[in-house]
Parts: structure tokens; C-alpha cells; sequence
């Protein structure tokens, strides 16, 4: 079964995800970013999910985590939870 490993910013509105997305993408570190912005208890850490198999996140995360390119962040992703920022770390089938 394929897994992965993977980061996220959790927040509520797109408009402070594509934000939050603009300040990454010009060199500000995701990590703390996520300390600072997401809304998730995995933020403490940086946004880190740890390890995870196909079919444990919500679906609009495994299309993205199973099938988009590593290490480049991804997003904003709409989920029942609010608006993410998604970076791939690992995949391995």
C-alpha cells in the first residue's frame, strides 16, 4: 500500500492560504510558518503529519499527496476542515 509523508498549513479562508503561499514560495520556511498560521495541532511541529498510508486523509489530500510532485507546495485545498497548504515530503509505493 503506498505511503507518504507530508506537511500542511491549516487556515480558514483561501485568501490567507494563497498568503500564506506567496511568503513560502519567497523564501520564508514552511515550518514556521505553520507555527505561526495553521490552525491544526500538527503546527506545534511544523505542520508534520508524520507517515501515513492511502486512504487515511480525506480524499481531497490523497489525490494531491498520491499523485502531485515532491517538495513543492501545493495548494490552497479545500477540505471540510478549511484551506490547506500541502507539501509532499516522501512517497513510496
Amino acid at each position: 500500500m503506498p505511503k507518504a509523508t507530508a506537511r500542511h498549513i491549516l487556515v480558514e479562508s483561501e485568501e490567507k492560504c494563497q498568503e500564506l503561499k506567496k511568503e513560502i514560495e519567497g523564501g520564508a520556511d514552511f515550518g514556521v510558518i505553520a507555527q505561526e498560521h495553521s490552525k491544526c495541532p500538527s503546527g506545534r511541529n511544523g505542520g508534520d503529519l508524520g507517515e501515513f498510508s492511502q486512504g487515511q486523509m480525506v480524499p481531497e489530500f490523497d489525490q494531491v499527496v498520491f499523485s502531485d510532485e515532491l517538495n513543492k507546495v501545493h495548494g490552497p485545498i479545500k477540505t471540510q476542515f478549511g484551506y490547506h497548504l500541502l507539501e509532499i515530503t516522501s512517497r513510496s509505493d
